[in-house]
């Protein structure tokens, strides 16, 4: 009997993995280290005004966003017709394709990345052209150039690149650049830009306003510890931002969720001094990784990334033992959250037991 059939490419839309959150283990304080969060509570002033918000819940949010175009333009020095405001960068990356690429448009990026890149790109009927990061996890950026055609729409540039962990230069984004058809719009994926610490870092203001066709992708989820309220927003050219907000979700972003990040801007100091003292964690991190005989990826996000092929699933298995909770892509690697100091120790140990294995 014949029945209602969806278009033939959504069937081909590979299936989001969320950080699955940890079991409970009697005796053991178990820690989610699978989703890139920020182990920190939200600041008491930016409770405060989600409350304030809630208040109101009987009323629409401003689907202008008003407040929080505001608020952002004051801190970036732009001005708000070059802003546009999505439920997480993640949305973002849908209404950027779903604006910019017809069926069959080819979408360029590097892999592994961002597993929502593939998702979002099949959902636009669009084409990925994947390009595999190089064996230290960073972005090929000559693999980048040659794999751009006259089909190419889109190339996203996540970085810090998720979840391999290294950043772009800018001396390697302005070689892409210059290599780049004016008419390809070029993403530059900020998600984990608070937390860069390295020589010849990107200034992603200063790229988009020399190249049009660049979009910054930023949000509130990671530093800022919004995570559970979804708020992030593009920088761009004013016609590049109108077409994002003018295929957004109509009061998309709950007025509770403008609140919080409006006041977590207004307490940016003191969020970022958090934002400090993870990178100190994560810098410990990763000398005690390489004490025990692990050379990861160099890491510019909150996170770190085990290349560990066929081994991934097992080494998250052990973690789990530990009272662990990683994210596995099976036959690549796990990548593994920045979390509280406890849970930081217990990871290094799993990781040492394991390479003990490896070696033995």
């Amino acid at each position: 009997m014949a029945h209602p059939q969806p278009r033939a490419h959504v069937t081909q839309i590979p299936a989001y993995v969320p950080g699955r959150p940890p079991t409970a283990r009697p005796g053991l304080t178990s820690y989610k280290l699978s989703s890139n969060e920020n182990p920190y509570p939200p600041l008491p002033g930016v409770v405060e005004a989600a409350n304030a918000a809630v208040a109101t819940m009987n009323r629409y949010p401003d689907m202008g966003n008003a407040g929080l175009y505001d608020a952002l333009s004051a801190r970036l020095g732009v001005p708000p017709t070059q802003l546009a405001a999505g439920t997480g960068s993640v949305a973002l990356i849908y209404q950027l394709l779903t604006a910019f690429c017809d069926p069959g448009a080819e979408v360029v990026y590097a892999w592994r990345s961002f597993e929502a890149y593939p998702i979002a790109v099949t959902t636009a009927g669009a084409t990925s052209v994947q390009v595999p990061v190089t064996a230290d996890g960073r972005h090929d950026i000559p693999a980048l150039l040659a794999a751009v055609t006259d089909r190419t729409r889109v190339l996203m540039v996540c970085t810090p690149n998720n979840p391999t962990g290294p950043a772009v230069t800018r001396t390697e984004l302005d070689t892409l650049l210059a290599g780049v058809p004016p008419h390809v719009v070029v993403v530059v994926d900020e998600a984990y830009v608070e937390f860069v610490r390295m020589d010849d870092a990107i200034d992603g203001l200063v790229v988009q306003r020399a190249h049009p066709n660049v979009v910054l992708f930023r949000t509130f989820s990671k530093a800022y510890g919004l995570a559970g309220f979804r708020v992030g927003y593009a920088v761009a050219a004013p016609e590049i931002a109108a077409a994002l907000r003018a295929v957004s979700l109509p009061f998309g972003i709950s007025g509770v969720a403008q609140a919080a990040a409006v006041a977590s801007l207004a307490v940016e100091a003191a969020l970022l001094e958090r934002v400090d003292a993870l990178v100190k964690e994560r810098d410990r991190v990763v000398a005690g990784l390489r004490k025990v005989g692990w050379q990861v990826p160099e890491p510019q996000g909150n996170f770190v990334w085990f290349g560990l092929g066929d081994r991934t699933v097992e080494f998250a298995a052990a973690a789990e033992e530990a009272g662990i909770v990683v994210r596995p892509f099976a036959g690549d690697g796990a990548r593994v959250s920045i979390g509280e100091p406890e849970a930081n120790d217990r990871i290094i140990q799993v990781a040492a037991k394991f390479r003990d294995a490896l070696d033995g």
